[in-house]
């Protein structure tokens, strides 16, 4: 499988610690870091004629460190198949335990909900987000996906959508989107953390894609007490991917179950 996987840089700090293994790409300029990595992976999608046959990836520097994954691991998954896309998403745990990426952002950005529903509504009217069941397959955190031309020039089309409201700054949702939310202690424009959820929404949404999902299992977790629930997560996510292929009650009525008694033993205070 042809592939061209790329690793941004926006410092000399990052252009050194980046994977060699990777086509390097130069955003030393970080002119708009208000849009993170959407702004270089935007510029090269609008200014790179891409071949039609070959899978592009854009990863940010923090690739190993989120993944535990380096390039070789990443050349030798595509490598094995003739996919459409192919995912390297972490963080299990996020992806398992909640309905879809909508709802964990609501958790993880608690200010960020409404922002979410209006920006799916203008470029997915018909889709109702919030109630979509999204799984290991079709779940992507922080960008990692490398993808076929046809899935990127969906993916910029929904983007441009809420580009173009963002730098208009006219809106009610313009200027949702150019707030601020809370990130790690810190904060970032919510339009970031709405951008990142694109891809995910585009793949639940089209089923004409053929999709190889990375097993996460072996990637970091982003709440590390998780790690003791590893059985109960691929229950969760198996029922997801269930669910998905015969949509029965009983799947959504155990996962919610499995969800609940999780989430309840998490909140227990420890003990020493």
């Amino acid at each position: 499988m042809k592939h061209q996987v790329h690793q941004i840089f926006y410092s000399e700090k990052t252009r050194a610690e980046n994977d060699p293994g990777f086509v390097p790409l130069d955003y030393l300029s970080n002119d708009r870091p208000d849009w993170r990595e959407y702004w270089p992976m935007r510029r090269f999608l609008l200014s790179t004629e891409l071949d039609e046959h070959t899978a592009y990836g854009f990863l940010s520097p923090k690739l190993a460190q989120k993944t535990n994954l380096g390039a070789d691991d990443v050349h030798r998954f595509i490598a094995q198949a003739d996919a459409d896309v192919f995912l390297f998403s972490p963080f299990f745990d996020q992806s398992a335990l909640f309905m879809n990426v909508f709802e964990q952002a609501g958790v993880q950005h608690p200010d960020i909900a409404p922002v979410l529903a209006a920006a799916t509504a203008l470029i997915e009217p018909s889709v109702p987000a919030k109630q979509l069941l999204m799984n290991s397959t079709n779940t992507v955190f922080c960008n990692y996906i490398v993808a076929k031309p046809r899935f990127w020039r969906l993916w910029l089309t929904l983007c441009e959508r809420l580009f173009t409201v963002a730098e208009a700054g006219t809106s009610d949702l313009a200027r949702a989107l150019n707030a601020s939310t809370d990130h790690l202690g810190g904060a970032a424009p919510a339009k970031v953390f709405v951008l990142e959820r694109v891809a995910s929404l585009l793949l639940t949404t089209r089923r004409d894609f053929h999709v190889r999902a990375h097993d996460p299992i072996g990637m970091p977790m982003a709440l590390p007490a998780m790690e003791a629930y590893a059985a109960e997560l691929c229950t969760l996510d198996a029922l997801k991917i269930a669910h998905g292929v015969q949509p029965r009650e009983a799947y959504l009525a155990q996962f919610s179950a499995i969800r609940q008694s999780v989430i309840e033993r998490l909140s227990r205070p420890t003990t020493r």
